[in-house]
């Protein structure tokens, strides 16, 4: 398969990746025909890229992190938990909800047996769903993300459980705002930036009494937007003031936004984000936290369509571990731009006089 961008797709592509809808349900699954009509949709919705099936590339196929179930599962209980408190926003920070804790507990356990079955520690997020479920999928990519930091940090069942909880409802906070601020397509005025700005206090507030719930967790929701130089919010806290798991969620909220097409913009380019992201180091974030994050992120993610400084097109075939920076390329179309008649593979790490170019068109 290989990852185009929504406008090189064609009608007559064939999904390889199943697309979800906000709730974690199949919107397009794998080996549907795309028409005309769904690329529009798939387009309205702000999918801005797609894995489809490809004769050269039919056997390169980008790991999963998790498998489609645990996904639905997650996605749905986040959904159904964070709807739920939409629909009564008023008693959401004064009401026990007794199933919280448990619920969230045994799908961050679901999580991580999906991760810890990886055999590669370089992971590539390549689930696709609209603008419209980012809240609740980003909740289950920052879970996972934050699950892999946390087991390179040698966390223990107790702390990876109190980490994941607090990954998954981090931005719990946010049930109590009006819906029509998640998505704003137009600048936010200071009095809406403010009313957002309080999403992490009533997160918190919301988590504190909750039953299995820790109160660490519930400081993942407070303190996530904190900064390492003291810029971020509520409290303008810095460095060690700021709890690690914290710090963790944080950063993988910030690397999963990056990624992810939002209504203002469209999504940063893995290797794009990575750069962002390494520039932050001991301003927005610690620098040491930074470069072992980023030491399980694929930076050119399998299935990755690429063009070389030397016109070649193709796509990411390999990704080795210890050089992720220069991967195996699959060439299938030549620099004449006619299609390869064989296509084969290119090692980035064995021709140093080559060099990608990443484009959001391809």
């Amino acid at each position: 398969m290989k990852k185009l961008n929504i406008s090189a797709v064609k009608p007559g592509d064939i999904i390889a990746r199943t697309i979800f809808t906000e709730s974690g349900n199949v919107l397009l699954g794998h080996g549907m025909e795309l028409s005309d009509r769904y690329i529009e949709r798939l387009k309205r919705m702000g999918i801005d890229t797609v894995y489809v099936e490809d004769k050269h590339t039919g056997d390169i196929i980008p790991e999963e992190v998790l498998r489609d179930e645990t996904r639905k599962l997650a996605v749905e209980t986040v959904y159904k938990t964070m709807t739920g408190l939409m629909d009564q926003p008023k008693m959401a920070g004064r009401c026990s909800l007794p199933d919280l804790g448990t619920s969230f507990r045994k799908i961050f356990g679901e999580i991580m047996v999906d991760v810890s079955a990886q055999k590669n520690v370089v992971i590539n997020l390549s689930h696709l769903y609209g603008m419209d479920g980012y809240f609740f999928h980003h909740a289950v990519n920052v879970a996972v993300l934050a699950g892999i930091l946390g087991m390179a940090k040698g966390y223990n069942r107790n702390q990876m459980i109190d980490l994941g909880v607090g990954a998954l409802l981090f931005d719990i906070g946010m049930t109590q705002l009006p819906k029509e601020l998640w998505n704003k397509r137009t600048s936010l005025n200071d009095e809406e930036r403010q009313r957002i700005r309080f999403h992490s206090e009533e997160g918190f507030n919301m988590l504190r009494n909750q039953p299995n719930i820790s109160v660490v967790s519930a400081h993942c929701a407070l303190q996530h937007h904190e900064r390492y130089d003291g810029s971020g919010y509520p409290r303008n806290l810095k460095k060690d003031e700021i709890h690690e798991f914290a710090q963790i969620v944080g950063l993988a909220d910030f690397y999963d936004a990056l990624i992810s097409p939002r209504p203002f913009r469209t999504g940063y380019m893995p290797n794009e984000a990575v750069e962002y992201l390494f520039a932050c180091g001991n301003q927005l974030f610690e620098l040491e936290l930074v470069k072992k994050f980023l030491g399980h992120i694929a930076i050119y993610p399998v299935a990755t369509t690429v063009q070389l400084n030397t016109g070649h097109v193709g796509v990411v075939s390999f990704v080795d571990p210890l050089s992720v920076h220069r991967p195996t390329i699959r060439i299938i179309v030549e620099p004449d731009g006619s299609p390869t008649t064989s296509p084969y593979e290119i090692d980035l790490k064995k021709r140093e006089n080559m060099s990608m170019i990443i484009s959001k068109t391809l």
